[in-house]
């Protein structure tokens, strides 16, 4: 988010200046672990319809923002593929019941298609006959974190943009004088200053596998543990499910990590002689309602938080919402997405 907002400003000619806590590689930012997903319908199952809606807003924009930068950025849109094996047709039930009530709310989004084997194997042949049913959500998508994370840094330095690595900063440290502006992007950073957020952990593996062949990004229904797997370049699969009411950062257990490779497995045998590249755990900041927030701290002071597990899929919406506060001191975007501006209980006049 702070990297996405610093861009935007230098773009539209301000002097922006970063003071960042990690490395330039963003080592233990929730975006470095991510999935990096964009499938508001998908989530509109777990969330609220502001969210949903805010997703769809970014992903008009997240090809726009791509196209500014110098660097490659690996972004694909057809479409998530939900399964579900036949013991667990009543959580697909469930799930369908809430995509059509989403549907009623929202009838400008295209309606999920429900397909029978053969249409499962016609969008995923490497499925073969593994799955007699399953949802196609058209128009949503995903993105390679990690090759935005580089390709934002390097336009942040060559729009000039002055950074400062290992630098951890809190708004009190500043003085904003004038016509400056100060914006805190800390994510669980922020906890001291806005004591409403708590961290919910995920836990994800990257594995390459070079035998298996899935095209977008798959859910597979499970009333405990529901997978994703996004297929990203080079026979990369970013693998998780797991999600922890706790700020806990030690490394994934081993019921974790057998869950996940064991319903990978099951989607699809040629996982199993996938090479492990990466066992992770991030923990995302997450507001009390668990849905994200812009919060005044005072004139030109402001706190943007609360993205979840949503951040990917939102962030364009807040990076918007955001860039009209500066503008005009409001914005109307987050009025029209429901998105909440709060003003914080120790606001300087």
């Amino acid at each position: 988010m702070g990297r996405l907002l610093a861009c935007e400003l230098a773009r539209t000619g301000h002097q922006v200046e970063i003071h960042d806590a990690s490395t330039p590689d963003a080592p233990t930012s929730a975006a470095h672990v991510a999935a990096a997903m964009l499938a508001p319908l998908a989530e509109s199952a777990v969330t609220e319809l502001s969210v949903v809606e805010m997703g769809r807003h970014s992903l008009a924009r997240w090809p726009e923002l791509i196209a500014t930068l110098d660097q490659p950025v690996y972004f694909q849109q057809q479409g998530t593929l939900v399964l579900w094996h036949r013991q667990d047709a009543a959580e697909a039930a469930r799930f369908q019941q809430q995509l059509a009530t989403t549907a009623r709310s929202m009838p400008q989004w295209p309606a999920p298609e429900v397909l029978d084997g053969r249409g499962v194997t016609q969008l995923e042949p490497a499925l073969g006959d593994r799955f007699s049913q399953g949802l196609y959500l058209p128009g949503e998508g995903q993105l390679d974190n990690r090759e935005l994370l580089s390709a934002l840094l390097h336009r942040l330095q060559r729009l000039g943009v002055v950074m400062h690595w290992n630098s951890p900063r809190a708004p009190a440290d500043f003085d904003i004088t004038g016509t400056g502006w100060l914006f805190d992007c800390r994510g669980l950073g922020a906890r001291h200053d806005w004591t409403a957020l708590r961290g919910v952990r995920g836990e994800v593996i990257r594995i390459h596998a070079p035998e298996v062949t899935l095209t977008r990004p798959t859910r597979l229904l499970h009333p405990r543990y529901p997978l994703y797997i996004a297929p990203k370049a080079g026979s990369v699969f970013v693998i998780g499910a797991t999600e922890i009411e706790s700020d806990d950062l030690s490394p994934a257990s081993v019921r974790s990590a057998l869950e996940l490779l064991s319903a990978a497995y099951s989607v699809h045998p040629g996982f199993a002689e996938a090479r492990v590249l990466e066992i992770a755990a991030q923990c995302r900041p997450v507001l009390r309602d668990n849905l994200p927030a812009l919060r005044w701290l005072g004139p030109r002071r402001l706190q943007i938080n609360g993205l979840y597990r949503h951040g990917f899929l939102i962030a364009p919406a807040m990076l918007d919402a955001a860039m009209e506060c500066v503008a005009r001191g409001r914005s109307e975007l987050a009025e029209r997405m429901a998105l909440r501006i709060e003003q914080a209980e120790n606001m300087t006049p």
